[in-house]
């Protein structure tokens, strides 16, 4: 069991690589924003992974303060392009 599960956080980290393409490649933000997102929530499920594997409940605490600071960091990321794209809408030239 324990191989499995080493196994799927091994697939997972791998897949967060390819994440972090769309991250610097883009095109838009939207893309960006999206990718860190989906590299912070594998992130949090590889650190749970992990804790699983070596039966050690304390980083657990370190998965819930990660979500949390990812979850603010996203909140804020979100606002930030909202209030551009009001800005470029009201002044008429809006782009993605």
């Amino acid at each position: 069991m324990d191989k499995f599960l080493l196994a799927m956080a091994f697939a997972l980290a791998l897949t967060s690589l390819i994440c972090l393409v769309r991250v610097i490649v883009g095109p838009t933000r939207g893309d960006r924003i999206i990718g860190i997102n989906v590299v912070g929530t594998k992130t949090i499920v590889i650190i749970a992974l992990i804790a699983f594997i070596l039966r050690e409940t304390y980083f657990l605490d370190v998965v819930l303060v990660y979500a949390l600071i990812s979850f603010v960091a996203s909140i804020f990321i979100s606002r930030e392009f909202a209030e551009e794209a009001d800005e470029a809408q009201e002044e008429g030239h809006f782009h993605a």
